[in-house]
């Protein structure tokens, strides 16, 4: 593994032990170069997964990507934090079991909002706003009113 601090290539596992959410190994690793330390996570991946944008454009999956806006709309949230790491292990578990290696990003937006809205509705309207790509006030008007069918409309 390459050192972050100088670009050494030769370093030392020092401890691994199983990460929090036990679906990952946790390492502390040294650089005998220039003295750093630094950990690394290593998960089971089933399959290479590749993303076709709506633009036809494909990009391999990253989790972390996934991991980042699923974060950014839960913060500030009361989500339990090994809650939320639950379910992105979840998607992406249900995304590599699907038998497809191409997954369209539409698809992974749909999965991604149906385990939010399960966990937070607040969660949910934010990721949606971008997912949906909201332009103003009305846009998240409209997406509310649609939570609430049985609301009556104003007027």
């Amino acid at each position: 593994m390459r050192c972050p601090f100088c670009g050494n290539i030769d370093t030392q596992v020092k401890d691994s032990r199983p990460a929090e959410d036990h679906v990952s190994i946790r390492r502390r690793r040294f650089c005998p170069a220039c003295g750093g330390r630094f950990t690394t996570y290593e998960r089971v991946q089933l399959r290479d997964l590749v993303v076709i944008k709506s633009s036809g454009k494909r990009e391999d999956f990253d989790r972390d990507k996934l991991e980042r806006s699923i974060r950014i709309s839960m913060q500030k949230r009361p989500i339990d934090p090994e809650r939320i790491d639950q379910m992105i292990s979840g998607i992406v578990r249900r995304l590599e079991s699907m038998g497809e290696t191409d997954i369209s990003s539409k698809h992974i937006g749909e999965i991604v909002m149906e385990a939010l809205a399960r966990i937070d509705t607040v969660a949910y309207v934010r990721f949606a706003s971008v997912y949906k790509n909201f332009q103003a006030a009305d846009d998240f008007d409209k997406f509310v009113q649609e939570l609430r069918p049985d609301a009556l409309p104003e007027g």
